[in-house]
């Protein structure tokens, strides 16, 4: 007597949980995700094939526009909080003015002289745009090197501390306005530090190329 032929059923799994549990995730994700805004201090960096990456921790950061325009920026952890806050009181107590210590602390960056710190700080900071304003002083010939003022400030808030210092000056500004921040740094022997580059691949046939297949280390 033959065996009796079971049907075959094609296997079927049931999508529902799994299809619930990825618009969860997808949900927290978008909610949860902060997108990067716009930057205020637009700056067209040069080109370059350095390979490392800027630190972006206790960063102090110069920023140069294309007019030749002094910005300064640093994080926006408690660490850096604390600095900002610090690095306030110092301004407020040498220079005799004030200014809210919190609006200065949650500032992304400054951008103008040290008198100019209250009304710049009453500035809502979405209207805080690097065309619109006039920069930290840097040239001694305008009125002097403030800028160098403010590092001066930066370097004893951070006196124990590693300091990242970045500068990040854009193409097309020109030697003079690099020429002063660089002044400021030396008067505060602050004499490293990273210039910020856009990278691009090693020019096939060069010396740092031939260096890079023999995988040979580079001194950036």
């Amino acid at each position: 007597m033959g065996r009796p032929k079971i049907p075959r059923k094609s296997t079927a799994i049931d999508m529902t949980a799994m299809c619930d549990v990825a618009f969860l995730l997808l949900s927290f994700f978008i909610l949860t995700t902060k997108f990067k805004p716009a930057e205020a201090i637009a700056v067209s960096t040069p080109s370059s094939v350095a390979s490392k990456v800027a630190p972006d921790k206790d960063v102090v950061l110069v920023t140069i526009d294309p007019t030749g325009k002094v910005f300064l920026s640093m994080g926006d952890d408690k660490r850096d909080l604390a600095k900002k806050e610090a690095l306030a009181d110092a301004i407020m107590k040498t220079k005799g003015i004030t200014f809210d210590k919190q609006k200065f602390a949650k500032a992304h960056f400054w951008g103008c002289s040290f008198s100019q710190l209250p009304s710049y700080l009453s500035i809502p900071e979405e209207n805080r745009k690097g065309n619109a304003l006039a920069g930290i002083p840097a040239d001694s010939t305008k009125g002097g090197n403030e800028f160098a003022e403010w590092m001066t400030f930066i370097k004893t808030v951070y006196m124990g501390d590693k300091m990242n210092l970045l500068l990040k000056g854009d193409n097309a500004a020109k030697y003079p306005a690099f020429k002063s921040v660089i002044d400021a740094f030396k008067k505060n022997d602050l004499m490293k530090f990273q210039m910020v580059t856009n990278p691009e691949s090693i020019p096939t046939g060069t010396e740092l190329w031939r260096k890079s297949i023999k995988g040979e280390k580079r001194d950036d």
